[in-house]
């Protein structure tokens, strides 16, 4: 009886673990698209760690801000750094950021959006904050696809606790809007699709 509920108990750790890194953030590696880029490599040798160098590739205007996305998600989710805790502090040091609320009003659209996917991948069983970065990112350059898949995906996960079809619709909406600047690579936008069109079914 005792072993039986042990089994039990283990067979549910590993299906909650699988659940959530088979999750709108944590299936999505938009990186691999990128993966020749100096920067991207760069990336995945820093084991998870935002460092000083990515820190200010980030923080520079005239980098794409797709490749902003690639590094961030090089870094990867769930690795235990406080990455956008150090971001922020980089960035307050840079700008002299009075607090959250003039960082959301001063920062530029990509760093917003950075911030939000840095907070979102670092924890993703709470994204609520980062809807906020990504929302304000979105509302100061809404012209970008980047910055509204990124937005879309940040809130997919959080409609993935109660509504798939929600999550699916999220992203296909960005994926159908004629009005924005595809500002991503073809083979980046088919990484996230090719996980995200799993949800299509739960619309039907």
């Amino acid at each position: 009886m005792r072993k039986s509920l042990i089994l039990t108990l283990l067979i549910g750790l590993l299906f909650s673990q699988n659940l959530f890194a088979d999750s709108p953030l944590t299936s999505t590696p938009i990186s691999e698209a990128y993966a020749g880029l100096e920067i991207v490599q760069l990336a995945s040798t820093a084991e998870g760690r935002l460092t000083v160098e990515l820190m200010s590739y980030l923080n520079e205007s005239i980098h794409p801000i797709e490749l902003k996305i690639a590094v961030i998600n090089q870094l990867g989710w769930g690795n235990g750094f406080n990455n956008s805790s150090d971001f922020y502090e980089y960035l307050e040091d840079k700008y002299s950021f009075k607090d959250a609320n003039d960082f959301l009003d001063q920062a530029s659209a990509d760093l917003l959006i950075c911030m939000a996917y840095l907070q979102a991948m670092e924890n993703y069983f709470d994204v609520d904050e980062p809807i906020i970065y990504a929302n304000k990112a979105k509302s100061k350059r809404n012209e970008s696809y980047t910055i509204n898949i990124i937005c879309a995906l940040i809130e997919a996960q959080k409609a993935f606790d109660s509504d798939w079809c929600e999550v699916y619709n999220l992203t296909n909406n960005v994926r159908i809007n004629q009005s924005l600047n595809v500002d991503m690579q073809q083979d980046a936008i088919n990484i996230i699709f090719e996980y995200m069109d799993l949800y299509r079914k739960y619309c039907e």
